[in-house]
Protein backbone atom coordinates (compact mmCIF):
# COMPACT_ATOMS: atom_id res chain seq x y z
CA UNK A 1 0.00 0.00 0.00
CA UNK A 2 1.57 3.19 -0.99
CA UNK A 3 1.40 5.86 1.49
CA UNK A 4 0.50 8.89 -0.74
CA UNK A 5 -1.80 6.97 -2.77
CA UNK A 6 -4.07 6.12 0.85
CA UNK A 7 -3.56 9.93 1.59
CA UNK A 8 -4.73 10.78 -2.05
CA UNK A 9 -8.01 8.58 -1.30
CA UNK A 10 -8.75 10.67 2.34
CA UNK A 11 -7.83 13.35 0.73
CA UNK A 12 -10.66 13.26 -2.37
CA UNK A 13 -13.41 11.72 -0.27
CA UNK A 14 -12.13 14.75 2.50
CA UNK A 15 -12.17 17.48 -0.16
CA UNK A 16 -15.85 16.57 -1.40
CA UNK A 17 -16.50 16.70 2.59
CA UNK A 18 -15.38 20.09 2.92
CA UNK A 19 -16.90 20.79 -0.29
CA UNK A 20 -20.90 19.59 0.69
CA UNK A 21 -19.41 21.58 4.03
CA UNK A 22 -19.21 24.82 2.74
CA UNK A 23 -22.49 24.22 0.52
CA UNK A 24 -24.39 23.45 4.24
CA UNK A 25 -22.51 26.32 5.92
CA UNK A 26 -23.56 28.77 2.90
CA UNK A 27 -27.14 27.58 3.58
CA UNK A 28 -26.85 28.21 7.25
CA UNK A 29 -24.82 31.60 7.09
CA UNK A 30 -28.00 33.12 4.95
CA UNK A 31 -30.51 31.60 6.80
CA UNK A 32 -29.07 32.02 10.47
CA UNK A 33 -26.58 34.95 9.69
CA UNK A 34 -24.80 35.72 12.71
CA UNK A 35 -26.65 36.05 16.08
CA UNK A 36 -28.31 34.32 18.62
CA UNK A 37 -29.76 31.32 17.01
CA UNK A 38 -26.58 30.61 15.33
CA UNK A 39 -24.43 31.34 18.32
CA UNK A 40 -26.84 28.75 20.07
CA UNK A 41 -26.43 25.88 17.33
CA UNK A 42 -22.81 26.28 16.42
CA UNK A 43 -22.34 25.68 20.46
CA UNK A 44 -24.82 22.81 20.61
CA UNK A 45 -23.00 21.61 17.47
CA UNK A 46 -19.08 22.21 18.60
CA UNK A 47 -19.86 20.79 21.99
CA UNK A 48 -20.29 16.80 21.38
CA UNK A 49 -17.95 17.29 18.32
CA UNK A 50 -15.21 18.47 20.96
CA UNK A 51 -15.68 14.87 22.84
CA UNK A 52 -16.15 13.17 19.73
CA UNK A 53 -12.68 14.63 19.02
CA UNK A 54 -11.17 14.36 22.48
CA UNK A 55 -12.33 10.51 22.91
CA UNK A 56 -12.86 8.93 19.61
CA UNK A 57 -11.22 10.32 16.55
CA UNK A 58 -8.01 12.40 18.73
CA UNK A 59 -7.53 9.85 21.47
CA UNK A 60 -9.61 6.56 20.74
CA UNK A 61 -8.04 5.99 17.00
CA UNK A 62 -4.37 7.29 17.89
CA UNK A 63 -4.52 4.54 21.33
CA UNK A 64 -6.66 1.87 18.90
CA UNK A 65 -5.19 1.59 15.83
CA UNK A 66 -1.34 0.74 17.21
CA UNK A 67 -2.44 -2.20 19.01
CA UNK A 68 -5.30 -3.13 16.36
CA UNK A 69 -2.44 -3.11 13.55
CA UNK A 70 -0.09 -4.39 15.84
CA UNK A 71 -1.77 -7.92 16.83
CA UNK A 72 -3.23 -8.07 12.81
CA UNK A 73 0.74 -8.10 12.18
CA UNK A 74 1.72 -10.97 14.97
CA UNK A 75 -1.54 -12.56 15.91
CA UNK A 76 -3.78 -12.40 13.01
CA UNK A 77 -7.31 -10.66 11.80
CA UNK A 78 -9.07 -13.25 14.10
CA UNK A 79 -7.40 -12.08 17.18
CA UNK A 80 -7.40 -8.36 16.21
CA UNK A 81 -11.27 -8.77 15.21
CA UNK A 82 -11.82 -9.88 19.07
CA UNK A 83 -10.14 -7.11 20.50
CA UNK A 84 -12.18 -4.54 18.15
CA UNK A 85 -15.17 -6.16 19.29
CA UNK A 86 -14.57 -5.91 23.01
CA UNK A 87 -13.38 -2.38 22.82
CA UNK A 88 -16.78 -1.57 20.94
CA UNK A 89 -18.64 -2.97 23.64
CA UNK A 90 -16.65 -1.18 26.23
CA UNK A 91 -16.57 2.03 24.53
CA UNK A 92 -20.72 1.73 23.56
CA UNK A 93 -21.25 1.37 27.78
CA UNK A 94 -18.74 4.08 28.63
CA UNK A 95 -20.79 6.43 25.89
CA UNK A 96 -24.10 5.18 27.24
CA UNK A 97 -23.44 6.74 31.05
CA UNK A 98 -21.53 9.84 29.72
CA UNK A 99 -24.58 10.98 27.51
CA UNK A 100 -26.82 10.16 29.80
CA UNK A 101 -24.98 12.10 32.41
CA UNK A 102 -24.77 15.35 30.43
CA UNK A 103 -28.19 15.07 29.22
CA UNK A 104 -29.22 15.39 32.86
CA UNK A 105 -26.34 18.26 34.10
CA UNK A 106 -26.65 20.01 30.74
CA UNK A 107 -27.68 23.66 31.96
CA UNK A 108 -24.84 23.29 34.90
CA UNK A 109 -22.39 22.80 32.08
CA UNK A 110 -23.84 25.51 29.38
CA UNK A 111 -23.09 28.08 32.18
CA UNK A 112 -19.18 26.80 32.07
CA UNK A 113 -19.12 26.72 28.15
CA UNK A 114 -20.80 29.72 27.23
CA UNK A 115 -21.06 31.89 30.43
CA UNK A 116 -21.41 34.79 28.39
CA UNK A 117 -24.99 33.50 26.64
CA UNK A 118 -26.54 34.78 29.88
CA UNK A 119 -26.65 38.21 28.99
CA UNK A 120 -29.14 37.97 26.06
CA UNK A 121 -32.55 37.09 27.24
CA UNK A 122 -33.35 33.34 26.45
CA UNK A 123 -29.97 32.88 24.57
CA UNK A 124 -28.53 30.43 27.31
CA UNK A 125 -31.55 28.16 27.11
CA UNK A 126 -32.03 27.74 23.57
CA UNK A 127 -28.33 26.92 23.75
CA UNK A 128 -29.18 24.15 26.66
CA UNK A 129 -32.30 22.99 24.71
CA UNK A 130 -30.19 22.66 21.25
CA UNK A 131 -27.11 21.15 22.89
CA UNK A 132 -29.80 18.34 24.29
CA UNK A 133 -31.03 17.68 21.48
CA UNK A 134 -27.30 16.97 19.00
CA UNK A 135 -25.61 15.60 22.36
CA UNK A 136 -26.90 12.25 21.30
CA UNK A 137 -24.37 12.27 18.41
CA UNK A 138 -21.32 11.72 20.09
CA UNK A 139 -22.62 8.46 20.97
CA UNK A 140 -22.74 7.53 17.25
CA UNK A 141 -19.71 9.38 15.94
CA UNK A 142 -17.34 7.86 18.64
CA UNK A 143 -18.18 4.17 17.75
CA UNK A 144 -17.94 5.29 14.16
CA UNK A 145 -14.49 6.48 14.54
CA UNK A 146 -13.57 3.00 16.35
CA UNK A 147 -14.94 1.42 12.62
CA UNK A 148 -12.77 3.69 10.80
CA UNK A 149 -9.81 2.71 12.80
CA UNK A 150 -10.42 -0.83 11.86
CA UNK A 151 -10.98 -0.03 8.48
CA UNK A 152 -8.20 2.13 8.03
CA UNK A 153 -5.65 -0.29 9.43
CA UNK A 154 -6.87 -2.56 6.70
CA UNK A 155 -6.05 -0.32 4.31
CA UNK A 156 -9.59 0.53 3.23
CA UNK A 157 -9.84 4.85 3.60
CA UNK A 158 -12.41 5.37 1.42
CA UNK A 159 -15.79 4.37 2.88
CA UNK A 160 -14.68 6.64 6.80
CA UNK A 161 -13.12 9.62 4.81
CA UNK A 162 -17.04 9.65 3.19
CA UNK A 163 -18.50 9.61 6.30
CA UNK A 164 -18.68 13.15 7.04
CA UNK A 165 -20.41 13.79 3.33
CA UNK A 166 -23.42 11.84 5.04
CA UNK A 167 -23.41 14.60 7.67
CA UNK A 168 -23.34 17.48 5.20
CA UNK A 169 -26.05 16.10 3.60
CA UNK A 170 -28.22 15.35 6.56
CA UNK A 171 -27.76 18.91 7.92
CA UNK A 172 -29.04 20.03 4.34
CA UNK A 173 -31.57 18.08 4.55
CA UNK A 174 -32.92 19.19 7.89
CA UNK A 175 -32.19 22.59 7.22
CA UNK A 176 -34.70 22.94 4.17
CA UNK A 177 -37.36 20.20 5.11
CA UNK A 178 -37.24 21.13 9.03
CA UNK A 179 -37.19 24.65 9.10
CA UNK A 180 -40.70 25.42 8.25
CA UNK A 181 -42.16 22.71 10.89
CA UNK A 182 -39.84 23.71 14.00
CA UNK A 183 -39.46 26.59 16.31
CA UNK A 184 -36.52 28.18 14.82
CA UNK A 185 -33.52 26.63 11.93
CA UNK A 186 -31.26 26.19 14.81
CA UNK A 187 -34.11 23.21 16.22
CA UNK A 188 -33.97 21.71 12.24
CA UNK A 189 -30.08 21.55 12.49
CA UNK A 190 -29.65 20.35 15.96
CA UNK A 191 -32.22 17.44 14.82
CA UNK A 192 -30.23 16.80 11.86
CA UNK A 193 -27.27 16.31 13.88
CA UNK A 194 -28.68 13.46 15.39
CA UNK A 195 -30.16 12.09 12.63
CA UNK A 196 -26.86 12.26 11.21
CA UNK A 197 -24.88 10.16 13.71
CA UNK A 198 -27.00 7.30 13.24
CA UNK A 199 -27.05 7.11 9.83
CA UNK A 200 -23.13 7.75 9.34
CA UNK A 201 -22.89 4.71 12.12
CA UNK A 202 -24.75 2.58 9.87
CA UNK A 203 -22.33 3.36 6.81
CA UNK A 204 -19.86 2.29 8.90
CA UNK A 205 -21.54 -0.37 9.92
CA UNK A 206 -21.55 -2.07 7.03
CA UNK A 207 -18.58 -1.23 5.43
CA UNK A 208 -17.05 -3.12 8.35
CA UNK A 209 -19.40 -5.84 8.02
CA UNK A 210 -18.25 -6.51 3.79
CA UNK A 211 -14.43 -6.65 5.06
CA UNK A 212 -14.91 -9.76 7.56
CA UNK A 213 -15.25 -7.06 10.51
CA UNK A 214 -18.60 -6.78 11.68
CA UNK A 215 -18.55 -5.20 15.26
CA UNK A 216 -21.18 -6.98 17.16
CA UNK A 217 -21.59 -6.38 20.88
CA UNK A 218 -20.13 -8.99 22.76
CA UNK A 219 -20.45 -9.05 26.80
CA UNK A 220 -17.88 -6.03 27.62
CA UNK A 221 -15.19 -7.06 29.49
CA UNK A 222 -11.86 -5.34 30.59
CA UNK A 223 -9.10 -7.73 29.44
CA UNK A 224 -5.97 -6.98 29.21
CA UNK A 225 -5.37 -5.64 25.94
CA UNK A 226 -8.73 -3.50 26.92
CA UNK A 227 -7.63 -2.02 30.03
CA UNK A 228 -4.04 -1.42 27.89
CA UNK A 229 -6.03 0.80 25.46
CA UNK A 230 -7.72 2.91 28.34
CA UNK A 231 -4.76 3.73 29.44
CA UNK A 232 -3.65 4.50 26.91
CA UNK A 233 -6.91 7.08 25.86
CA UNK A 234 -6.51 8.85 28.51
CA UNK A 235 -3.35 10.99 28.65
CA UNK A 236 -3.86 11.16 24.27
CA UNK A 237 -7.28 12.66 25.03
CA UNK A 238 -5.12 16.11 25.33
CA UNK A 239 -1.93 15.35 23.79
CA UNK A 240 -3.83 14.45 20.26
CA UNK A 241 -6.73 17.21 20.66
CA UNK A 242 -5.00 20.47 21.50
CA UNK A 243 -6.37 21.96 18.71
CA UNK A 244 -10.34 21.43 19.42
CA UNK A 245 -9.66 21.69 22.96
CA UNK A 246 -7.97 25.47 22.30
CA UNK A 247 -11.60 26.10 20.02
CA UNK A 248 -13.76 25.11 23.31
CA UNK A 249 -11.72 27.97 25.66
CA UNK A 250 -11.93 30.25 22.42
CA UNK A 251 -15.50 29.66 22.50
CA UNK A 252 -16.32 30.46 25.97
CA UNK A 253 -14.37 33.48 25.74
CA UNK A 254 -16.01 34.69 22.91
CA UNK A 255 -19.48 34.34 24.34
CA UNK A 256 -17.89 36.90 26.56
CA UNK A 257 -17.72 39.44 23.73
CA UNK A 258 -20.22 40.70 21.16
CA UNK A 259 -23.30 39.36 20.13
CA UNK A 260 -22.04 37.18 16.78
CA UNK A 261 -18.27 36.53 17.92
CA UNK A 262 -18.90 32.97 18.32
CA UNK A 263 -19.74 32.59 14.86
CA UNK A 264 -17.72 34.83 13.20
CA UNK A 265 -14.43 32.24 14.54
CA UNK A 266 -16.87 29.30 13.84
CA UNK A 267 -17.25 30.57 10.21
CA UNK A 268 -13.52 31.35 9.78
CA UNK A 269 -12.60 28.15 11.41
CA UNK A 270 -15.09 26.62 8.80
CA UNK A 271 -12.68 27.62 6.23
CA UNK A 272 -9.40 26.77 7.79
CA UNK A 273 -11.29 22.98 8.08
CA UNK A 274 -10.66 22.63 4.13
CA UNK A 275 -6.98 22.39 3.71
CA UNK A 276 -6.54 21.01 7.23
CA UNK A 277 -9.01 18.18 6.78
CA UNK A 278 -7.65 17.62 3.43
CA UNK A 279 -4.36 18.03 3.85
CA UNK A 280 -3.41 17.49 7.81
CA UNK A 281 -6.40 14.97 8.55
CA UNK A 282 -5.31 13.22 5.30
CA UNK A 283 -1.60 12.70 6.53
CA UNK A 284 -2.06 11.63 9.71
CA UNK A 285 -4.81 8.87 8.87
CA UNK A 286 -3.17 7.42 6.44
CA UNK A 287 0.29 7.54 8.44
CA UNK A 288 -0.42 6.06 11.87
CA UNK A 289 -1.63 2.53 10.51
CA UNK A 290 1.53 2.89 8.16
CA UNK A 291 3.96 3.88 10.87
CA UNK A 292 2.60 1.42 13.24
CA UNK A 293 2.89 -1.60 11.17
CA UNK A 294 6.63 -0.74 10.05
CA UNK A 295 8.18 0.03 13.35
CA UNK A 296 6.35 -3.63 14.67
CA UNK A 297 8.14 -5.31 11.22
CA UNK A 298 11.14 -3.13 12.84
CA UNK A 299 11.61 -1.83 9.52
CA UNK A 300 12.71 1.60 11.21
CA UNK A 301 14.20 2.76 7.79
CA UNK A 302 11.38 2.26 5.74
CA UNK A 303 9.37 4.19 8.56
CA UNK A 304 11.37 7.34 9.00
CA UNK A 305 10.91 7.56 5.39
CA UNK A 306 7.43 7.66 5.55
CA UNK A 307 7.42 10.32 7.78
CA UNK A 308 9.45 12.38 5.79
CA UNK A 309 7.10 12.37 2.73
CA UNK A 310 4.09 12.70 4.88
CA UNK A 311 6.29 16.10 6.10
CA UNK A 312 6.85 17.01 2.63
CA UNK A 313 3.54 16.40 1.09
CA UNK A 314 1.93 18.38 3.70
CA UNK A 315 4.13 20.84 3.61
CA UNK A 316 3.71 21.32 -0.21
CA UNK A 317 0.19 21.62 -0.14
CA UNK A 318 -0.29 23.95 3.39
CA UNK A 319 2.30 26.29 3.11
CA UNK A 320 0.53 27.81 -0.22
CA UNK A 321 -2.90 27.32 1.39
CA UNK A 322 -2.52 29.26 4.61
CA UNK A 323 -0.93 32.09 2.44
CA UNK A 324 -3.65 31.87 0.09
CA UNK A 325 -6.35 32.58 2.82
CA UNK A 326 -4.04 35.87 4.65
CA UNK A 327 -3.81 37.46 0.97
CA UNK A 328 -7.60 37.47 -0.15
CA UNK A 329 -9.60 36.80 2.93
CA UNK A 330 -11.96 39.03 2.06
CA UNK A 331 -12.69 37.76 -1.11
CA UNK A 332 -12.96 33.94 0.40
CA UNK A 333 -15.81 34.99 2.87
CA UNK A 334 -17.27 37.29 1.06
CA UNK A 335 -18.07 34.95 -1.32
CA UNK A 336 -18.85 31.84 0.60
CA UNK A 337 -21.31 33.41 3.23
CA UNK A 338 -22.40 37.41 2.35
CA UNK A 339 -26.02 36.91 1.73
CA UNK A 340 -29.30 36.74 3.45
CA UNK A 341 -28.76 37.39 6.88
CA UNK A 342 -24.78 37.66 6.88
CA UNK A 343 -23.70 41.37 6.49
CA UNK A 344 -20.70 43.33 5.46
CA UNK A 345 -19.84 43.88 9.00
CA UNK A 346 -19.90 39.41 9.66
CA UNK A 347 -17.77 38.89 6.36
CA UNK A 348 -14.82 41.90 7.49
CA UNK A 349 -15.12 40.15 11.28
CA UNK A 350 -14.75 36.52 9.72
CA UNK A 351 -11.89 37.55 7.65
CA UNK A 352 -9.89 39.22 10.33
CA UNK A 353 -10.37 35.87 12.24
CA UNK A 354 -9.47 33.52 9.08
CA UNK A 355 -6.22 35.44 8.49
CA UNK A 356 -5.30 35.07 12.63
CA UNK A 357 -6.27 31.15 11.70
CA UNK A 358 -4.61 30.90 9.05
CA UNK A 359 -1.04 31.82 10.18
CA UNK A 360 -1.46 28.80 12.58
CA UNK A 361 -2.12 26.60 9.74
CA UNK A 362 0.69 24.69 8.58
CA UNK A 363 1.22 23.98 12.89
CA UNK A 364 -1.86 22.38 12.87
CA UNK A 365 -1.02 19.92 10.22
CA UNK A 366 2.67 19.31 11.71
CA UNK A 367 1.07 18.73 15.18
CA UNK A 368 -0.77 15.99 13.42
CA UNK A 369 2.36 14.46 11.83
CA UNK A 370 4.47 14.47 14.54
CA UNK A 371 2.10 13.23 16.79
CA UNK A 372 1.58 10.34 14.96
CA UNK A 373 5.45 9.08 15.80
CA UNK A 374 4.50 8.83 19.30
CA UNK A 375 1.71 7.28 19.31
CA UNK A 376 2.96 4.36 16.59
CA UNK A 377 5.62 4.08 19.18
CA UNK A 378 2.90 3.88 21.72
CA UNK A 379 4.07 6.75 23.72
CA UNK A 380 1.37 8.65 25.45
CA UNK A 381 2.80 10.33 28.00
CA UNK A 382 5.11 13.11 26.39
CA UNK A 383 2.25 14.40 23.84
CA UNK A 384 0.32 15.15 26.98
CA UNK A 385 2.65 17.17 28.67
CA UNK A 386 3.35 19.05 25.48
CA UNK A 387 -0.08 19.55 25.16
CA UNK A 388 -0.39 20.74 28.68
CA UNK A 389 1.99 23.57 28.11
CA UNK A 390 0.69 24.45 25.56
CA UNK A 391 -2.83 24.86 26.39
CA UNK A 392 -1.67 26.95 29.40
CA UNK A 393 -0.09 29.21 27.11
CA UNK A 394 -3.41 29.34 25.37
CA UNK A 395 -5.12 30.69 27.72
CA UNK A 396 -2.74 33.43 28.95
CA UNK A 397 -2.50 34.21 24.91
CA UNK A 398 -6.35 34.30 24.82
CA UNK A 399 -6.76 36.52 27.46
CA UNK A 400 -3.64 38.50 26.77
CA UNK A 401 -4.78 39.47 22.77
CA UNK A 402 -8.83 39.31 23.19
CA UNK A 403 -8.13 42.54 25.30
CA UNK A 404 -6.32 43.75 22.39
CA UNK A 405 -7.76 42.37 19.24
CA UNK A 406 -11.44 41.34 20.82
CA UNK A 407 -12.60 37.88 18.58
CA UNK A 408 -9.26 38.12 16.51
CA UNK A 409 -7.05 37.90 19.37
CA UNK A 410 -8.83 34.63 20.44
CA UNK A 411 -7.99 32.99 16.79
CA UNK A 412 -4.12 34.21 16.94
CA UNK A 413 -3.51 33.11 21.02
CA UNK A 414 -4.57 29.36 19.26
CA UNK A 415 -2.39 29.68 16.35
CA UNK A 416 0.95 30.87 18.88
CA UNK A 417 0.23 28.26 21.05
CA UNK A 418 -0.32 25.19 18.22
CA UNK A 419 2.98 26.52 16.95
CA UNK A 420 5.27 26.31 20.17
CA UNK A 421 2.86 22.50 20.50
CA UNK A 422 4.87 21.52 17.31
CA UNK A 423 7.80 22.89 18.11
CA UNK A 424 8.05 20.80 21.16
CA UNK A 425 6.98 18.01 19.75
CA UNK A 426 9.48 18.04 16.85
CA UNK A 427 12.42 19.07 19.57
CA UNK A 428 11.69 15.84 21.43
CA UNK A 429 11.65 13.67 18.29
CA UNK A 430 14.77 14.84 17.03
CA UNK A 431 16.39 14.23 20.43
CA UNK A 432 15.55 10.80 20.72
CA UNK A 433 16.39 10.18 16.77
CA UNK A 434 12.98 9.33 15.73
CA UNK A 435 13.00 12.83 13.32
CA UNK A 436 15.46 12.14 10.59
CA UNK A 437 14.96 15.20 8.02
CA UNK A 438 16.07 13.30 5.10
CA UNK A 439 17.87 15.38 2.10
CA UNK A 440 15.26 15.49 0.01
CA UNK A 441 12.94 17.56 2.30
CA UNK A 442 15.94 19.88 3.49
CA UNK A 443 16.53 20.73 -0.18
CA UNK A 444 12.81 20.85 -1.18
CA UNK A 445 11.60 23.01 1.53
CA UNK A 446 12.87 26.04 0.33
CA UNK A 447 11.86 25.63 -2.93
CA UNK A 448 8.44 25.63 -1.75
CA UNK A 449 8.62 28.37 0.30
CA UNK A 450 9.94 30.10 -2.82
CA UNK A 451 6.69 29.24 -4.79
CA UNK A 452 4.14 29.82 -2.31
CA UNK A 453 6.04 33.07 -2.26
CA UNK A 454 5.34 33.99 -6.31
CA UNK A 455 2.00 32.51 -5.67
CA UNK A 456 0.97 35.10 -2.87
CA UNK A 457 2.12 37.74 -5.25
CA UNK A 458 0.26 36.62 -8.26
CA UNK A 459 -3.29 36.85 -5.64
CA UNK A 460 -2.35 39.97 -4.89
CA UNK A 461 -2.14 41.48 -7.97
CA UNK A 462 -5.14 39.77 -8.81
CA UNK A 463 -7.27 40.77 -6.05
CA UNK A 464 -6.67 43.79 -6.86
CA UNK A 465 -7.07 43.19 -10.65
CA UNK A 466 -10.53 41.75 -9.44
CA UNK A 467 -11.40 44.19 -7.01
CA UNK A 468 -14.82 45.20 -9.35
CA UNK A 469 -16.05 41.85 -9.52
CA UNK A 470 -14.97 40.78 -6.29
CA UNK A 471 -17.27 43.53 -4.51
CA UNK A 472 -20.42 43.03 -2.88
CA UNK A 473 -23.57 42.46 -4.49
CA UNK A 474 -21.72 41.68 -8.36
CA UNK A 475 -22.95 38.37 -10.15
CA UNK A 476 -19.84 37.91 -10.89
CA UNK A 477 -18.40 37.53 -7.46
CA UNK A 478 -18.08 33.59 -7.35
CA UNK A 479 -16.63 33.61 -11.15
CA UNK A 480 -13.93 36.07 -10.22
CA UNK A 481 -12.77 34.12 -6.77
CA UNK A 482 -12.84 30.83 -8.66
CA UNK A 483 -10.49 32.29 -11.46
CA UNK A 484 -8.70 33.52 -8.94
CA UNK A 485 -8.62 30.73 -7.00
CA UNK A 486 -7.76 28.85 -10.20
CA UNK A 487 -5.23 31.42 -11.40
CA UNK A 488 -2.88 31.39 -7.75
CA UNK A 489 -3.16 27.11 -8.14
CA UNK A 490 -1.51 27.43 -12.09
CA UNK A 491 1.42 29.86 -10.55
CA UNK A 492 1.95 27.99 -7.69
CA UNK A 493 1.77 24.36 -9.56
CA UNK A 494 4.13 25.98 -12.57
CA UNK A 495 6.44 27.35 -9.83
CA UNK A 496 6.59 24.25 -7.80
CA UNK A 497 7.77 22.28 -10.81
CA UNK A 498 10.31 24.79 -12.07
CA UNK A 499 12.13 25.12 -8.84
CA UNK A 500 11.94 21.75 -7.83
CA UNK A 501 9.81 21.75 -5.36
CA UNK A 502 7.51 18.96 -6.37
CA UNK A 503 7.99 16.70 -9.43
CA UNK A 504 5.12 15.00 -11.29
CA UNK A 505 6.82 12.15 -11.65
CA UNK A 506 7.58 11.63 -8.46
CA UNK A 507 4.08 12.10 -7.51
CA UNK A 508 3.51 9.17 -10.03
CA UNK A 509 5.57 7.02 -8.34
CA UNK A 510 4.35 7.40 -4.78
CA UNK A 511 0.78 7.07 -6.04
CA UNK A 512 1.90 3.59 -7.99
CA UNK A 513 -0.12 0.99 -5.96
CA UNK A 514 3.37 -1.68 -4.14
CA UNK A 515 2.86 -4.92 -3.97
Amino acid sequence: MALLRSIATVSGYTLLSRVTGFIRDILVAGMLGAGTVSDAFFVAFRFPNLFRRLFAEGAFQAAFVPIFAGLIETDGRAAAHLFARRAFSVLAVILLVFTAALEVFMPVVMVVIAPGFDAVPGKMELATELTRIAFPYLLFISLVSLQSGVLNSLGYFAAAAAAPILLNLTLIAALIGLTPVLETSGHALAWGVFAAGVIQFAWLFWHCRRVGMTLWPVVPRLTERVRLLGKRVVPVVLGGSLYQINLLIGTILASLLADGAVSWLYYADRVTQLPLGVVGVAVSTALLPALSRRLKAGDHTAARNDQNRALEVALLLTLPAAAALMVIPGPVIGTLFERGAFSKADTAATAGALVAFATGLPSYVLVKILAQAFFAREDTVMPVRIAAAAMLANIVLNVILMQVWGHVGIALAASLSNWGNAAALAWVLQRRGHLGVDARLRERLPRIVGATALMSVALWAGAWALTDPLAAGDPWRPLALAGLVAGGVIVYGTAAQVTGAARFDDLRAMLRRRP
